[in-house]
């Protein structure tokens, strides 16, 4: 098992390095729009609306994201600040509000059902995707990975926190295995790293924000996001939990589906763009 994670990871890696590092942004737009795609497919299996459904709408999904790329390489008006304040909003006003609400309560609203469940997730994963895409063409590939990176201290960092530390359970009944502790451990390891990159990682993430906002609003902001890509994480084990099965999808041998993979960054990616626009 442990030799599988460890192999699907260096692959997923490899993957990555080879977008980042193309002379085209086409390489890494086509890898987020096949994640989101694929993780979209993937909630649609936790509503559930069926395999087939669920297998043709992604397509879909899939088809209007390489139309947007397209859109966003030349700058087509439809993707510029109007239509992205609405978009980006709406997603972070649902991880702010109803998200943490749903998870609190270990429970989803009884009119969230099959088809307005399958749409919040076709609207938070446009976000993800345009936040992120937007976030690379814009500002470059050291903005998108110190992004990434930030949630993935945050959950590393809870993770061997709540190992060693934890005592108290943040939310037992969805997610019986995370602790305040754990909690706490991840936001000042995502506080660190923003703090760190913003000093000698330039065009990166944070040193974007210290430049637009300076230090205060920076720590502010890194305990916030931090905040957020625990929400999502729990927001995801909730859907399963109500659905019944452990991963999302057996996409990444080892590692569960993309969407297992990417739980916390859907609630940090629109945020993080929104602050950058402050």
């Amino acid at each position: 098992m442990l030799r599988t994670r460890i192999l699907t990871a260096l692959v997923l890696l490899l993957i990555v390095a080879a977008a980042v590092s193309a002379d085209s942004s086409w390489p890494m737009l086509i890898l987020l729009t096949v994640m989101c795609a694929c993780a979209w497919w993937e909630w649609l299996r936790l509503v559930p609306v069926g395999a087939r459904r669920a297998g043709w709408l992604a397509g879909a999904f899939a088809i209007l994201l390489l139309a947007a790329s397209a859109g966003l390489l030349l700058g087509s008006g439809w993707l510029e600040p109007g239509s992205r304040a609405v978009v980006l909003s709406l997603a972070v006003l649902f991880w702010l509000l109803a998200a943490p609400r749903a998870v609190m309560r270990a429970e989803l609203p009884g009119y969230w059902r099959a088809v307005p469940l399958a749409m919040l997730g076709l609207w938070l994963l446009a976000a993800t995707w345009y936040a992120l895409a937007w976030l690379f063409v814009v500002h470059g590939a050291a903005a998108l990975i110190s992004l990434w990176a930030l949630v993935w201290c945050a959950d590393i960092a809870a993770y061997f926190v709540g190992r060693s530390l934890g005592r108290h359970k943040l939310a037992p009944r969805v997610s019986p295995g995370k602790s305040r502790e754990g909690a706490v451990g991840g936001i000042v390891a995502a506080v660190l790293w923003l703090a760190a990159t913003a000093v000698w990682w330039p065009g990166s993430f944070g040193a974007l924000l210290l430049g637009r906002l300076g230090w205060p609003a920076l720590i502010v902001a890194g305990i916030l996001l931090a905040a957020w890509s625990i929400v999502g994480d729990l927001f995801e084990s909730l859907l399963k939990r109500r659905a019944g099965v452990k991963d999302s999808s057996r996409l990444l041998p080892g590692h569960g589906g993309v969407y297992d993979r990417i739980d916390a960054v859907l609630p940090v990616a629109p945020a993080a763009i929104l602050l950058l626009l402050l």
